[in-house]
């Protein structure tokens, strides 16, 4: 469920905005859409894993946070994430 370190500093390394960089907003919804991606796959193997559930719910709404501040303080950089995130809106 959760996701290995390789692919989470592969991740870091395709978003981060400058060198060093692991707490941009870019980097966080990376790594947050790459397990609510394994969550997602999880819970429909797993219907009534409620516990799971809640938590997908909470790291989605971390996201929505993390990408209403993104837009709300740089609209380019918004549009350009949900783009290569592949996300709606």
């Amino acid at each position: 469920m959760s996701i290995t370190q390789e692919r989470k500093h592969a991740l870091i390394k395709d978003y981060a905005t400058h060198e060093g960089d692991t707490g941009s907003p870019e980097v966080q919804c990376a790594i947050l859409s790459e397990r609510i991606g394994n969550l997602t796959e999880h819970l429909k193997a797993h219907q009534k894993d409620f516990a799971s559930r809640r938590g997908l719910l909470m790291m989605v709404g971390q996201r929505r946070r993390l990408l209403d501040y993104l837009n709300r303080n740089d609209g380019p950089r918004y549009r350009t994430l949900i783009e290569r995130l592949g996300l709606r809106r």
